[in-house]
């Protein structure tokens, strides 16, 4: 495994950002939490010239429920990487560059009872997008390409706390996690269909959000032009994060993703990020808007060619809810 040296200073150049760029509260304002009733906001629709709450109410709000992958909340997720740099033993040169775009819908289902008490299922379908990937075609070779890359989808069922009398600010949900061979180039997937166990475990308080999430795919049917030597798929996903809510709805904190490939050679198995971001919650009309922009470095990457560093900016929309009442009632 490489620990890579590119760009130490990476993460401590954006904290330094964070610092002169978030601005601090007025004396004696307080957080307001997830618990907390929203401010009225001045606007021509409420009673008294006030605008009527959001659903979500205020941006603190909608911002702390972002962060919890269990959540309610519809949203679009636009997460853009880039550039991206990658390195390796078959790199003489600089770091090679790319960039990506991944698409993720985050869709609550509701499916039985209401409030507290609801049963929900979390649909995650990722859609990634490479804009300029490098592939190796020999030592210090390569040809950049785009496309789609495989695609996979997380189903996630949340229980309520007073079913599994757990604490109420725990984040809890057990499910599954699918993949599908949408790659349009060989290098970019595995050519094989795959499944396997998910779960997210968390905490939330007022002041922050904790979460793991870990996903493992099993390879169980190929693609029909995939080789027979190609090896099967055994691939951790492992999404660690923690968010902390300041004033004014902006936060600051971590969401790297872990991967580690079974199957690959004994120095290329692992790429673990570590990284820091800082965000914003806004309203556009009438929508909310976090805007997130971080950077991450890779700790511990591929010896042969993986990602080093890379540069982060995700927008994310909340959208209506298309299932408002719960599948099969009890409310």
């Amino acid at each position: 495994m490489h620990r890579t040296g590119l760009a130490p200073g990476l993460v401590a150049a954006l904290a330094v950002f964070l610092l002169s760029a978030v601005p601090l509260a007025a004396h004696g304002q307080g957080h307001e939490g997830a618990d907390d009733h929203p401010p009225h906001e001045v606007g021509p629709e409420g009673d008294h010239g006030h605008a009527a709450h959001p659903p979500h109410g205020s941006l603190d709000n909608v911002g702390a429920k972002l962060a919890n992958p269990l959540s309610d909340l519809w949203s679009l997720q636009f997460n853009f990487q880039g550039p991206t740099f990658w390195d390796g033993d078959i790199n003489a040169g600089s770091p090679e560059m790319g960039g990506n775009l991944i698409v993720q819908p985050v869709m609550p289902l509701p499916l039985y009872g209401s409030g507290e008490d609801e049963w929900r299922l979390i649909t995650r379908p990722v859609i990634p997008i490479l804009f300029s990937q490098p592939i190796p075609k020999g030592f210090d070779d390569f040809n950049y390409r785009g496309g789609l890359a495989d695609m996979a989808l997380e189903l996630v069922l949340a229980p309520p706390a007073s079913f599994t009398r757990l604490p109420k600010q725990m984040i809890f949900g057990v499910g599954a996690g699918l993949g599908f061979p949408t790659s349009t180039n060989d290098a970019f997937g595995n050519q094989q269909f795959s499944a396997g166990p998910a779960v997210a475990l968390g905490w939330k308080t007022k002041t922050f959000t904790s979460v793991l999430f870990p996903t493992y795919f099993f390879g169980y049917a190929d693609r029909s032009d995939r080789s027979r030597s190609t090896p099967d798929v055994s691939q951790l996903s492992f999404l660690y994060s923690l968010v902390v809510n300041l004033p004014q709805a902006w936060q600051i904190g971590f969401n790297p993703t872990i991967t580690y490939d079974d199957k690959a050679a004994s120095g290329d198995k692992w790429n673990v990020p570590i990284g820091l971001f800082g965000s914003k919650t806004i309203k556009v009309g009438r929508t909310p808007l976090n805007i997130r922009v971080g950077l991450e470095y890779s700790a511990v990457s591929q010896d042969t060619f993986g990602k080093r560093a890379n540069f982060r900016v995700q927008i994310t929309p909340v959208v209506p809810s298309l299932i408002q009442k719960s599948i099969f009632g009890g409310d």
